[in-house]
């Protein structure tokens, strides 16, 4: 199979090519820019440009069997500063890149969506994906109208699609800046000696998934002909307080967070029910949220 990576310089990108990789498929990677923690792969094709570039992204495609498509230029944090732009640039962008896929020979297609934003406050925990789509944040609200062009895509001209709805990746080569990733984010913080910040009182809840466990998933749905829309997650949840409790015994570090008022586009609770990804595609997630982290934490120390 030969894949094409959306993003696959990026943190989830970097490790779905290097599961490509391993077994044995032919990688090409569409990105703005090369990696940021380490040098490029001799056995990759990379090819930089922006994600509006559309002759770009046509030449990209060439010749491919399957998109993986992880780009999003926003974060759920910052969308509802300017919707019109992650309107613009991710759902415009995106159709764009439906209309290429149309008028190729590629005939299947692999996007990350969120299963931390889609659902908006679930009706029920663990949340299945027949839950009702109700985002409270413009990158949700954008991922359930390209879930639907994709829907509508397959039904119009046969193109094949599956999608992700991914959790809270975390792991190696993760970005720790404070936009998106709290584990790595927190671990940022505690190598660098300053406070930990909570929105909230902690008590939220998250469905943390490490990198691998998705990347080995996505290699799987990216060789199947299954369609349609799956939960991606460790099916587990954590609040933000195991989070600093689990990286205080990693660390073996006292960690005193400080506490801030709550955001409002914060979901008090998603947890996926993983059940239906588990069956279809043979999967399961097998790295414990500790030892995820402490593979986390051991990356983090050797890149400081």
């Amino acid at each position: 199979m030969k894949a094409l990576v959306l993003g696959g310089n990026g943190f989830i990108g970097s490790h779905v090519v290097d599961h490509l990789l391993a077994e044995g498929h032919s990688v090409r990677v569409f990105d703005r820019s090369m990696e940021k923690f380490r040098q490029p792969l001799v056995q990759v094709d990379y090819h930089l440009a922006t994600f509006d570039d559309v002759p770009a992204l046509a030449e990209a495609m060439e010749g491919v069997d399957v998109v993986y498509h992880l780009i999003s230029t926003t974060v759920p944090s910052t969308s509802n500063k300017d919707a019109v732009y992650d309107v613009e640039s991710n759902l415009v962008g995106t159709i764009k890149l439906l209309n290429l896929i149309r008028d190729s020979k590629v005939s299947r297609i692999v996007y990350l969506s969120s299963g931390g934003t889609v659902y908006g406050v679930p009706d029920s925990s663990p949340i299945p994906e027949s839950h009702p789509l109700r985002p409270i944040c413009s990158y949700g609200v954008v991922k359930v109208a390209i879930e639907n062009y994709l829907r509508m895509y397959h039904r119009l001209y046969g193109l094949e699609y599956t999608v992700l709805r991914v959790s809270n990746p975390y792991g190696e080569r993760q970005g720790h800046v404070g936009v998106q990733g709290v584990v790595g984010t927190f671990m940022g913080k505690v190598l660098d000696h300053q406070p930990i910040e909570i929105w909230g009182d902690g008590r939220i809840v998250r469905d943390f998934i490490y990198i691998g466990d998705l990347a080995d998933l996505c290699v799987k749905v990216g060789v199947s002909h299954q369609v349609g829309v799956f939960n991606a997650g460790s099916g587990i949840g954590s609040t933000i307080r195991n989070i600093v409790t689990t990286l205080s015994a990693v660390s073996e570090q006292v960690i005193q967070p400080q506490y801030s008022v709550g955001r409002s586009y914060d979901v008090p609770e998603v947890t996926l029910d993983i059940k239906k990804v588990k069956k279809i595609f043979q999967w399961t997630p097998e790295v414990s949220l500790l030892a995820g982290m402490q593979k986390t934490w051991k990356w983090m120390v050797q890149m400081k």
